[in-house]
């Protein structure tokens, strides 16, 4: 589905693979290459990029929004927190990063309103650990009182498609 596009405002956007943070300018010719979960997978004067679905106006498609109510007590709400994880798809397979059993761990700081997350990748070497860390950390600083989102990868335990969600494994294709 290549589609060429014209940014309508600056556009935040992470670079593929790295997940370092990139803005594209407003008026910018843009080819969109891919759309999975959400998010789209873009190229920018030879550079592969992502934008997240919460900015697809920018380039011209429908958001998604994240519309979390603040509940007014000046805390992060964990529900919000894992609501907020559940919109992050892997890039590869179009399921959220919860159901495939990724997140492992989510530690509230409320006196520094921060955000510590644990969680894996489904194989050590995986060449978009940085992309999906930046799609989490932006995603999770949306929720109301978050300052900071930090993301420690780890690899113990080891992910296995046992830690998917039963939803998750009969969409993958792997429940029988």
């Amino acid at each position: 589905m290549q589609k060429m596009v014209v940014t309508n405002r600056a556009c935040p956007a992470r670079r593929v693979p790295s997940g370092e943070p990139v803005s594209i300018p407003e008026g910018q010719f843009i080819t969109i290459n891919q759309s999975l979960g959400g998010n789209y997978t873009v190229t920018w004067q030879g550079n592969m990029l992502r934008i997240d679905g919460t900015d697809a106006e920018a380039i011209g498609q429908q958001p998604e929004v994240l519309d979390f109510e603040d509940l007014g007590t000046g805390q992060i709400s964990k529900d919000q927190v894992w609501q907020a994880l559940d919109t992050i798809y892997d890039p590869e397979i179009p399921i959220s990063l919860v159901s495939l059993g990724l997140v492992y761990k989510v530690t509230l700081d409320q006196d520094a309103k921060t955000v510590l997350i644990n969680m894996t990748l489904t194989a050590p070497g995986c060449g978009m650990g940085p992309v999906l860390v930046g799609d989490v950390k932006y995603r999770v600083a949306k929720v109301p009182n978050v300052d900071s989102v930090k993301v420690d990868l780890v690899f113990d335990p080891p992910w296995s498609r046992e830690m998917m969600s039963e939803e998750a494994q009969l969409e993958a294709g792997l429940f029988f």
